[in-house]
């Protein structure tokens, strides 16, 4: 017995080694290409491409799934021919990731051209990317997500905040350069935390007026300069809805491109039950209340759609299974259940 299971646990060591050092040359190729605009340039004629027009990605539906079409680089060139653009164009495409067997992946904003022509010539159409990430798979959803960030960054960062001239981008987008200064600038996220709060045996769920009729979702807001985590969520809590946090615990993270790019941190924050008195600012939040296990467990059945009643009247749905906030609903409900 013991040999056999020696002979297990050298297999299951191989299999990781492997899994290990396939993820370490991915992170090392994906490495080269942005800090080689030779090497860059050169995946570009081979990579595929997702392909954007004024920041909203294109999407193919193909029965009832909605697919994110790859372009080949034979395909790209192409459809820039088709268009009477050159293929300086692909220049300003930006890396995104890479396939286990490295292919790299860019994206490619074309909203230099008509949008309705590429429409027709691809038999597809651009959407908003809130709607696009909540159609297609997770995969997809997050390449999208951080393709968006990437581009928006680049078109809002053209200029160099020191000496005003123009900034240049590398051949993969991982950075622009100011060719008078020296200065590098890099792509930065802005960290927010989102905080689901529990007395121990309700929920606090909230809306602003920003949101689709009838959602509710967890207290959210960015950290302060100088601040950590903890003091965010406490802080939050505190301003939004007039409770004291007693603790905060970590649960994930996730990358939101809304309304730029943010790096959400997720947790749980527990209040003292004999202090659940809410104070609502009402210059942020439209709405405030706390719901019970059973509340939360019908609100997560319903979707938009299903939502209003006969009488005209809206029953409260969650953000959908990809956002963070339906992950910590999804945790509070196990705890309480368990």
């Amino acid at each position: 017995m013991a040999v056999i299971y020696q002979a297990v646990c050298r297999r299951a060591s191989s299999f990781l080694c492997r899994l290990h050092s396939t993820y370490v040359r991915k992170m090392r190729y994906l490495n080269e290409l942005r800090e080689n605009d030779s090497f860059c340039r050169q995946a570009q004629t081979s990579g595929t491409f997702y392909l954007f027009h004024n920041l909203s990605p294109f999407l193919q539906k193909v029965g009832r799934k909605y697919l994110v079409p790859q372009l080949s680089a034979t395909e790209m060139k192409r459809i820039l021919e088709k268009f009477k653009e050159t293929e300086q164009c692909i220049e300003k495409s930006v890396l995104i990731g890479c396939s286990d067997e490295h292919v790299p992946y860019f994206a490619l904003d074309l909203g230099a051209l008509e949008k309705s022509a590429i429409e027709s010539e691809l038999e597809g159409s651009f959407t908003d990317l809130r709607k696009a990430l909540f159609v297609v798979d997770e995969k997809d959803s997050l390449l999208l997500a951080s393709a968006q960030a990437l581009l928006r960054w680049h078109d809002s960062h053209q200029y160099c905040s020191k000496t005003g001239q123009p900034t240049h981008k590398n051949v993969a987008g991982s950075k622009r350069v100011c060719h008078t200064s020296g200065i590098i600038y890099y792509p930065q996220m802005s960290s927010v935390v989102i905080t689901l709060v529990s007395d121990g045996s309700r929920c606090l769920l909230v809306r602003q007026p920003s949101f689709p009729v009838g959602m509710f979702s967890a207290l959210s807001g960015f950290c302060d300069v100088g601040e950590t985590v903890e003091e965010t969520a406490r802080r939050e809590v505190a301003e939004e809805v007039g409770l004291e946090a007693q603790s905060f615990r970590y649960s994930a993270s996730q990358h939101w491109p809304f309304p730029s790019s943010c790096l959400m941190v997720a947790g749980h924050v527990l209040v003292r039950a004999e202090h659940t008195q809410i104070s609502m600012n009402s210059l942020e939040l439209e709405a405030a209340r706390w719901f019970d296990l059973e509340e939360v467990m019908e609100a997560l059945k319903r979707g938009p759609k299903t939502s209003k009643q006969e009488n005209g009247s809206i029953l409260p749905w969650f953000p959908p299974k990809q956002a963070i906030a339906h992950h910590l609903i999804q945790e509070w409900v196990k705890q309480q259940t368990s």
